[in-house]
Parts: C-alpha cells; structure tokens; sequence
C-alpha cells in the first residue's frame, strides 16, 4: 500500500477548517525570513484547514504578502512546527520553550533542535536533524560522534538520537533515516539528488507538520504512529522534488509548490 494513502485525506462535506487540521508554524527570523514562506507554503499544499504563525513582525509581514490566508495569532493548533530559520542562540529558546510547552505533536528543527529541553519535552515529536545539526545534538548528551560518523552509519546514529531524545528522529540525507525510541527504525528509497538545495528541510517541516494536523485524531486513537507520518512526509517530499526537477533545476520554492500535484494524484 502506497504510505500516502493513509495518511492523505480528502475534504468531506462535513469538514471544516479544523477538523481538516490546524498546523502551527514558530519559524523564521530576521535572519533567515524566507523559511517561514518554504515551511507554511508547503503545509498549505499537503492539504491543512488553516496555518497560524507566530514570530517576528517584520517577517509576518512578509508572509502576508504571499501568504495572505495566515492567521497571525496564537491558538489552536494539532501540530507546530518549531525552529526552521531559527539560529541556535538563547536569545531564541523562550519563544520554542513557550510553544512547545502547550503542543501536543510537534516538528522540531534546526536551532530549535539544541534549544529544546527533551527531558521536559511533553509534545511528541519528530527531530528533524541532518548530519551536522545530529552531531551538535550529540554533544549535549555527551555522545562523541562526528558528522562524517553519522553519515557512515545513521541507522546506529538514528536509534542513538531517538534513545536518547525519547523522540521519533528523521534524520535527512538522501537516504532518510527515521527511528523511534523503541528501536524500530525504517529507511526511505533514495531521493533524486536535486532535493539537496537551500530551504529543502523548511519545506519538509511544513508537510510533516500538516501531515500531523490532519491526521491529530488517528494519532491519539493509536491508529497511526508518529514513525509512519514521519516516514509519508518523506516520500511526500521526495515526490515534489521529483516531479518539481521534470522541467530542470528546482529551488525549495518548487517544490512546495509541487507537493499539491502529488496529493492530488493520490487523491484523484
């Protein structure tokens, strides 16, 4: 069976904008502005009811300009989505704090990644990490594994995190690696090496993050694991960008924008 076809819903008469799935978005900066567009754009394409975003008013400006159906306020939410475009600095860990403090699931990302506190954490959580941001999560639990060891063994280095987070990991590469903290660890087919391209994880994050949303209730029931969304917004993904690189060299942007041409495949 296609991993797609349970975790992608098609909007019913009796939906509405919160029972299709509310995804809250803590990303971006001053900085990195462009990441809050990459990661909402695509979780509006995978299929949610609604997106709120909470950050920095300069760049929820910016967001309104392209993506004018965001409701700037906090509320309810299934799902965050917490730290793509947010460097790892203190200054930053009280506003991931605050919103991983009410979160039921989450995707945690980039800085949000070394500022979270995993043994205070009671969202549950998929850990986004590529090889360089596992090795500096690594350190904060005393495990010595550098990024070129990651890279030769991530299945070990999968399971490890996970052990040691208590979190599902997904960690990127063109194989992804996701593990759960009970061991059992699965690994994506290859993806087309086009995928690696600036912005590609924000856009990940947004489809992970819709993909928990809408599928809220199936994951209190039990009926779907947080292991199987992580491991269906991967192949989702890889997807988009294949389909995207069709008419040549793709940007993040591309492939957001592509994610709705493969939910509607799945959908048709």
């Amino acid at each position: 069976m296609d991993p797609l076809s349970t975790v992608l819903h098609r909007p019913t008469a009796q939906d509405d904008k919160y029972s299709r799935g509310v995804v809250g978005f803590v990303t971006g900066s001053v900085e990195y502005p462009g990441a809050v567009i990459l990661g909402v754009t695509a979780a509006i394409r995978t299929g949610v009811g609604m997106v709120r975003y909470i950050g920095p008013e300069s760049v929820a400006r910016m967001l309104l300009e392209v993506r004018p159906e965001v409701v700037l306020q906090a509320g309810r939410a299934q799902a965050w989505v917490i730290g793509s475009g947010i460097p790892a600095e203190p200054a930053q860990a009280s506003r991931i704090t605050e919103a991983l403090a009410d979160a039921t699931y989450a995707v945690i990302d980039a800085g949000a990644l070394e500022l979270s506190d995993y043994e205070s954490l009671t969202a549950k959580a998929v850990l986004t990490p590529h090889a360089g941001e596992l090795e500096r999560l690594f350190k904060r639990f005393g495990v010595n594994l550098s990024r070129s060891e990651i890279e030769a063994d991530p299945l070990s280095a999968a399971e490890t995190a996970a052990k040691l987070t208590k979190q599902v990991v997904l960690l990127k590469g063109n194989i992804t690696t996701i593990s759960s903290p009970d061991g059992r660890t699965v690994q994506t087919p290859p993806a087309i090496p086009a995928l690696a391209t600036a912005g590609s994880g924000d856009v990940l994050a947004g489809i992970l993050g819709a993909l928990m949303a809408a599928n809220a209730r199936g994951l209190d029931a039990g009926q779907i694991s947080l292991s199987e969304i992580a491991y269906a917004g991967a192949i989702l993904h890889a997807r988009a960008g294949a389909l995207a690189a069709e008419d040549g060299p793709i940007a993040a942007l591309d492939i957001a924008e592509a994610v709705r041409f493969v939910v509607g495949q799945i959908l048709a």
